[in-house]
């Protein structure tokens, strides 16, 4: 066999590199995305049954509204103060790892950790933060969910002793399906598994992902339902006026994300400043809970059913100012303490009310349709995942028909929020670990080009020389080159593998890189010369 086709392409290349191990790797995937069912459902009511127990002292494990009844002063002030207390010593007897709201903690066990999460995490994590939610911080159950979800895969993989690509793949597997298995969103899941843990878009990861989130997916519905979570009335026709104008929320939901995660990290180097023990910090962040709570008692908890009265265009004015200016202050200070909790719900709850604040200015379209539409913008800009934040509107309400200017919301957000502020929520912590991570996925332009292309023809190899074939890209070839410390290899043919064409060094596999930039540079320079044309001149 040549190895190449009859028309010269190379046969060993294709669109993807994927072996039938994946399989196994899939069907590993499928309890796991069980269990991270499971787990979410777990959570969920242990979160409900903490909530009862402190603020209505009665046993029950429903999820139940904070605010919606009185609770004396001292209850709404304490409460988050003592659940504070006990979380710092869990973080620091049991393990640090459960400070944070888990997605910056599950990003940096895979860019650091192997994708390697202690057992004992998977135990702390989820209890944190039912204690943190049950005691009124104004945060949801996602977050912990991910690193719970996770710990499960990444336990699993490492019992198997797998590989560590194939660890993260089942890492991600089971925080996608606690994700799917929260809030009925399989696809939102599977799109934030890619636009924010995975890191690559390689079917050797993604499908046993979305094999996960199917089977949590259908153990949900027999667990919590199967219907939207935050149902929405029967939505109006947006029209193309709707479409344009969703750009306000969307400029304005980008700029109150970037608010928020300035002020997020801004409460961290304050704490940091403070003369204490961080174990101390979210029993401070928790006074200022609590305080906030005495002004608008709705922005404790996890806060469903605020969603839902945003979402469904049932909210007071005096609710929707209330959460926009608390829920935001509270969540971003209490969260630069350190406490455990996750942002999702309280960025669904900020940016619900911020589209229902604007909505009382723009057109009637539907009930809630504002809502939506700051909901999607303020994902969009917070998480800086816009895909994720349209996919995550429409699971959640079922509002099929508002997918244009959710679009427009979300993407406007991101945009803004891209253009202004160099890192989000999630990956500022990252970076302050001195780690950094790009999310620009490109083509790798070592794909592009062969070893024959740029190889020495004609030159001697040397004895053990590494040896490649000249239809392997320049990838394959930097591979072999790290894999056998070298800084040069032998090109040979591969239909006769003992004869040697040429030689390839490190310095020839910057070719594909020259090329890529001075395409660009020249692109640019085109740019400049005709912008300092004559308008005539530069129109011909």
């Amino acid at each position: 066999m040549s190895g190449a086709l009859t028309d010269g392409r190379p046969a060993h290349l294709g669109d993807f590199q994927l072996r039938p191990r994946f399989l196994l790797i899939t069907a590993i995937a499928l309890p796991i995305g069980a269990v991270a069912a499971l787990t979410a459902s777990a959570l969920l009511k242990l979160i409900g049954l903490i909530t009862n127990l402190v603020f209505y002292q009665r046993f029950g494990t429903d999820l139940v509204a904070l605010g919606a009844g009185h609770h004396p002063w001292w209850l709404v002030l304490t409460a988050p103060v003592c659940g504070g207390l006990v979380i710092g010593v869990m973080a620091r007897f049991g393990s640090e790892k459960i400070r944070g709201h888990g997605m910056p903690e599950a990003i940096e066990a895979i860019l650091t950790g192997g994708s390697r999460v202690a057992p004992r995490v998977a135990v702390l994590k989820p209890a944190s933060a039912a204690i943190s939610i049950g005691t009124g911080g104004p945060f949801g159950a996602e977050g912990p969910i991910i690193m719970t979800g996770g710990a499960v895969g990444s336990i699993v993989a490492q019992l198997l002793k797998l590989s560590a690509d194939e660890r993260k793949t089942l890492l991600v597997a089971g925080s996608a399906g606690g994700m799917a298995a929260t809030f009925n969103a399989p696809l939102a899941s599977i799109l934030l598994a890619v636009e924010l843990l995975l890191f690559e878009w390689r079917p050797r990861s993604f499908v046993p992902v979305a094999a996960s989130v199917a089977v949590a997916t259908v153990c949900r519905g027999f667990l919590l339902g199967t219907g939207p979570v935050f149902g929405v009335p029967a939505p109006g026709t947006p029209g193309p006026a709707a479409d344009g104008l969703a750009l306000i929320p969307g400029v304005t939901g980008g700029l109150l994300a970037i608010a928020a995660t300035v002020l997020v990290y801004l409460a961290e180097d304050g704490f940091a400043k403070l003369p204490v023990h961080w174990m101390w910090w979210p029993a401070i962040g928790g006074l200022l809970i609590g305080l906030g709570g005495l002004v608008e008692p709705r922005a404790l908890g996890v806060g469903y059913d605020v969603i839902d009265q945003l979402l469904t265009g049932q909210a007071t004015t005096s609710l929707i100012v209330g959460i926009l200016a608390v829920k935001t202050v509270i969540w971003s200070l209490s969260l630069g303490s350190g406490t455990s909790g996750g942002v999702l719900a309280p960025v669904f709850m900020i940016g619900a009310a911020l589209g229902a604040a604007e909505g009382d200015l723009l057109p009637h379209i539907a009930p809630g349709f504002w809502a939506t539409c700051g909901l999607a913008a303020v994902v969009g800009g917070v998480m800086r995942s816009p895909l994720t934040g349209i996919v995550f509107t429409l699971e959640l309400t079922h509002a099929w028909g508002d997918l244009l200017p959710l679009v427009v919301a979300s993407v406007s957000a991101y945009g803004l929020s891209a253009l202004l502020l160099k890192r989000s929520v999630l990956t500022e912590k990252i970076a302050r670990r001195r780690l950094h991570l790009t999310r620009e996925y490109t083509t790798d332009p070592l794909e592009t080009f062969f070893a024959h292309e740029v190889m020495t023809h004609g030159a001697p190899a040397e004895q053990g020389e590494v040896v490649v074939y000249a239809d392997d890209t320049l990838r394959e070839v930097a591979n072999r080159l790290a894999e056998g410390h070298a800084v040069r290899a032998a090109v040979v043919a591969r239909a006769e593998p003992d004869r040697v064409l040429g030689v390839i060094s490190v310095a020839q596999l910057l070719h594909a890189r020259r090329r890529d930039l001075h395409e660009e540079h020249h692109r640019e320079r085109v740019l400049v010369l005709n912008a300092r044309k004559p308008a005539a001149t530069a129109e011909v």
